[in-house]
């Protein structure tokens, strides 16, 4: 073997270990950044979601009657979620999802939405998030699972007539969409879903590559790997369109087509392949989740026509 080839396969079998090594610590690094949160992270996203707020949604929503509502979760955890009561809601409730690194308070301005629409509200904390117990995120996969737990108790505490629409933002939109895809009572009517994930593991390369700038095909292997063995699911567990393709419920679909954090494209493909009722709605001049902001009585329209549709009309 000549001298030249000998050292191309060393140089390879150097580059080969330096990139396995370099793939198991990336795995590592953005399975902890990506998977944990801190009681200070809690916290700075409570200030972040009132800070997103305008002061009259924070006034708002600190003048309303509320209450206090726990449930525990499959695996332990107290949750925690508050609940806006309405008069005029004639035995309908929103259950709102909240997104990443925030809590219950970012849902305010859709809260106020659904109140003026005759519907009451119940605000959970997602796990991991907020008051709620845990420091390892769900990203809408072991959400669906509390989601239930909501649910049930919304039907004890309001009553077995009650009909509930659920919506989500971001995250809080993939936590939406898987769990319509689990057993739940006929009460559930519909779900809304603004700037969801269709996949959980696609969108997680995304964030790495777009994001950090990262090889996302070299580190989501071994990141996958961690998160099935240390918190209980796999990134690629989080088939969130299979989820709502086996549910079947009515679903409106809000994106903004300069959304840099969940690209478009997710709102496209959950239509084309979804055969149940299905509407969607793009805002051309919206990021992410800022179609709310942008075109306020635009996003409230069409919200409330499909409502209107699925659900009907508040007597």
């Amino acid at each position: 073997m000549k001298a030249t080839t000998k050292l191309s396969l060393k140089l390879a079998g150097v580059v080969g270990a330096a990139t396995y090594t370099g793939s198991l610590l990336g795995g590592a690094v953005a399975y902890n950044v990506a998977m944990h949160v801190s009681d200070d992270q809690k916290q700075r996203g409570q200030a972040l979601s009132r800070s997103e707020n305008t002061e009259i949604e924070n006034f708002w929503y600190d003048k309303q009657p509320k209450q206090q509502w726990l449930v525990q979760s499959f695996d332990g955890l107290n949750l925690v979620a508050t609940y806006l009561p309405n008069p005029k809601a004639n035995g309908r409730l929103a259950i709102l999802a909240h997104g990443l690194g925030h809590s219950r308070e970012q849902m305010i301005p859709y809260a106020r939405i659904f109140m003026s629409l005759g519907y009451e509200v119940l605000l959970p904390d997602a796990r991991a998030f907020g008051d709620s117990e845990g420091h390892t995120i769900g990203y809408g996969w072991l959400d669906r699972l509390d989601y239930q737990r909501w649910i049930a108790m919304a039907l004890e505490q309001l009553g077995p007539d009650t009909e509930l629409v659920l919506m989500g933002i971001s995250m809080g939109a993939a936590t939406v969409m898987a769990t319509s895809g689990e057993p739940m009572p006929d009460n559930v009517k519909a779900i809304v879903e603004d700037s969801g994930y269709a996949n959980l593991y696609d969108e997680a390369k995304f964030r790495i590559s777009h994001k950090f700038h990262l090889p996302a095909s070299l580190i989501m292997p071994m990141a996958n790997r961690l998160a099935r063995s240390s918190a209980g699911y796999a990134f690629s567990d989080g088939e969130i369109l299979q989820q709502v393709q086996k549910g079947g419920l009515p679903i409106l679909m809000i994106h903004g087509s300069h959304d840099q954090t969940v690209p478009v494209r997710n709102a496209h493909h959950l239509y084309n392949q979804l055969t149940q009722t299905k509407s969607l709605y793009i805002d051309p001049e919206a990021g992410h989740v800022e179609a709310v902001r942008t075109h306020p009585d635009r996003y409230q329209a069409v919200l409330s026509e499909f409502l209107t549709e699925q659900v009907g009309l508040t007597e």
